[in-house]
């Protein structure tokens, strides 16, 4: 503990040292604020061009992107100038957040995204101050109760400047773009005690960003080591790399690591450099799960603001839990996230909906019974403490918000949330709990009473284990009293001239090559053809380049394949001559979803007819992958605990632009 307080220290003192002539720290904006404020926050981001890949965001992050949106929306720049206000002085409170009511029903489930909260828990108090004592050296209190638990969140010392500032403390960790959820790390548990370093100015013009951090895990009993169990706290840590290349568009490559914990010990930092760059080498040890490094999950996420007229913002996060068919790249046991957010639909209103799939063996752990955890919640998305902790069940769950925003700047957010565990047979691995369809529907309501933000919030439904719930409970933040409210209505954003919005139709033909079973030679399909739909928006990132990301639907060997275009680049050639190069994740539908990357090339002949380009591409498919869950699976051996497909391609298809 001494040297690792020592070394705190010299990093510290380092990082001061170099901050001459820097910029300085930034204060972190609350997590799950006010759904007004955290509205305008997020047109801000749209408006400004300024993807948000990870949380909680740095104001600074804001405030740079603020130049941008006074272009579209003055009124809007204005009220989150205002709220920023509480942070640019010595000293301030910026949260203070009471919420209190009444919960009924039969439900303990967790509430999504709350740090643990319950839902039968009827009040929570939040709060946050700070100290500014120098640019370059900032500390935070905060805290966050409710009945049962009250947590530091928020209460972290801040040291450096604008490419590389250290955090030491209860900061809050979110490694998506997605707003309900996140697969790998979120507000779903309580916030772990961190150090962490990161930037918040991107780097190059290839945006470079980054967060590395390292925390200590809640107890855990049962840790496999060795052939027997141990009892500790494992360690955690944690990596996102981005790049925000061009305007609006950036992807992230994320990693959580566990490890350590009882007699497992520490583990030194070359075991874990290791790990993260050889994680096949180091979990694969003669003696199974008890002598393997740990427990690690990875993701890819990419999001793209689409400046249309109406814009918008398309997220997605594909992550896995394991290695799938050797190779540290191919993921096992996969998710699946896709978001569309709409901030600016027309003058009031705005439109989100997020949606979410994960094979059966998520947040399931041979080494850690508990998995990724913290005080007995998982760390990544809300699903996980909707089932029977430990059971292999797959499922999906979709999030479908709109809001409306008054004359007089109150507002209004109508939510439903609803989840389906897939519980038919091989599916679930505890039958003894029969899942049933969770439901919710909530109504929140944000005003003003004397110039201090209120509100009103109402939610009603069933979780997952068919039992009911319903709360009623309002807030008020004495912190936020001086920020401003305007009662004048936005103005619709303008259209970038640069964006270009298409859809295709065509024809794809295919084959498929099956890795099912040992006793099943390993074969190539008969080709056959089949129909093609995609969508997708590309932006110029240059004179000749565009970037953008798509969605494809294609019949392959009579089943559906869904693949999402995380990356999408095309270069025009010459005047009417395009080519172009994707990479993304592909979702085969053989009697269950088995996913993989996939990736491909072609060439284009723009505007063959006014708005109409004809296009070929050529397409490959790398070990999509399941678990064998089905009854006429073929029977599982050692080696080959999946099953996995090769999928090769051409497509032919007209492109409408727009």
């Amino acid at each position: 503990m001494k040297h690792r307080l020592r070394n705190t220290l010299i990093v510290a003192s380092a990082l001061y040292s170099a901050c001459a002539g820097a910029r300085g720290v930034s204060p972190y904006l609350p997590l799950h604020l006010d759904p007004e404020i955290e509205r305008q926050i997020e047109r801000v981001m749209v408006l400004g061009g300024k993807p948000v890949v990870r949380r909680p965001i740095p104001a600074a992050a804001v405030l740079d992107a603020l130049p941008e949106a006074c272009k579209v929306d003055r009124t809007l720049c204005a009220q989150v100038r205002s709220y920023l206000s509480l942070f640019m002085n010595d000293r301030g409170v910026t949260l203070l957040q009471v919420n209190a009511g009444a919960a009924f029903g039969d439900s303990d489930r967790a509430l999504p995204n709350a740090r643990g909260r319950d839902a039968d828990s009827y009040w929570q108090v939040a709060a946050s101050a700070y100290y500014q004592a120098s640019d370059y050296l900032l500390l935070t209190g905060g805290g966050v109760a409710y009945d049962g638990r009250a947590t530091l969140e928020g209460t972290a010392l801040s040291a450096g400047f604008e490419y590389a500032q250290l955090d030491i403390g209860y900061r809050a960790h979110w490694f998506s773009p997605l707003v309900d959820s996140s697969l790998l790390v979120s507000t779903e548990a309580p916030s772990l005690a961190s150090v962490t370093l990161s930037n918040y100015q991107p780097i190059s013009p290839l945006g470079f960003t980054y967060e590395v951090f390292a925390a200590q895990m809640s107890k855990q009993d049962g840790i496999r080591y060795l052939g027997t169990g141990t009892s500790g706290r494992p360690r955690l840590a944690g990596v996102q790399v981005g790049f925000a290349p061009a305007g609006g568009y950036a992807i992230t490559l994320n990693r959580l690591m566990q490890y350590g914990g009882g007699a497992r010990g520490g583990s030194g930092l070359s075991d874990l450099f290791k790990a993260f760059f050889n994680n096949t080498a180091v979990n694969n040890g003669d003696g199974g799960a008890g002598e393997q490094f740990g427990n690690q999950i990875a993701s890819l996420a990419a999001t793209q603001v689409i400046p249309a007229r109406i814009p918008f913002v398309v997220r997605l996060e594909f992550a896995g839990e394991d290695n799938s068919y050797g190779g540290n790249y191919r993921l096992g046991d996969t998710a699946l996230s896709l978001g569309v957010d709409i901030p600016l639909l027309g003058e009031r209103y705005d439109l989100s909906f997020e949606a979410t799939e994960w094979q059966n063996a998520w947040y399931v752990n041979g080494v850690y019974p508990k998995g990724m955890t913290n005080r007995g919640y998982v760390l990544g998305h809300w699903f996980g403490d909707q089932r029977q902790f430990g059971d292999r069940v797959g499922g999906w769950s979709a999030l479908l918000q709109a809001g409306y925003r008054e004359d007089d700047g109150d507002y209004w957010r109508v939510r439903y949330r609803t989840l389906d565990f897939v519980t038919s047979v091989g599916y679930q691995s505890l039958p003894e709990y029969p899942y049933r369809r969770l439901h919710e529907v909530g109504i929140d309501y944000s005003t003003q009473w004397h110039g201090l933000p209120v509100g009103a919030a109402l939610s009603v439904g069933r979780d997952a284990l068919g039992e009911s719930f319903a709360r009623l409970t309002g807030r008020f933040d004495l912190a936020m009293e001086r920020v401003m409210r305007s009662p004048q209505v936005s103005a619709p954003a303008v259209a970038d001239d640069g964006l270009e919005l298409y859809v295709d139709l065509g024809v794809s033909s295919n084959r498929v090559y099956e890795i099912l079973s040992a006793s099943t030679p390993d074969t190539w399909t008969p080709r056959g053809t089949g129909y093609h739909v995609a969508m997708g928006a590309r932006r110029s990132v240059s004179k000749r380049g565009e970037l953008g990301v798509g969605l494809e639907l294609d019949d392959v060997d009579s089943r559906l394949m869904l693949s999402v275009r995380a990356l999408d680049y095309r270069y025009r050639l010459t005047s009417h001559l395009a080519a172009n190069a994707f990479f993304g994740v592909g979702r085969y539908q053989w009697e269950a979803p088995a996913y993989g990357w996939y990736m491909g090339a072609g060439v284009q002949w723009r505007n063959i007819l006014p708005q109409w380009d004809l296009g070929v591409d050529g397409r490959y498919y790398d070990k999509l992958s399941r678990n064998r869950i089905q009854p006429g699976d073929p029977v599982a051996v050692i080696d080959r605990p999946r099953l996995h497909f090769d999928v090769e391609g051409v497509t032919v298809y007209l492109s409408r632009h727009f």
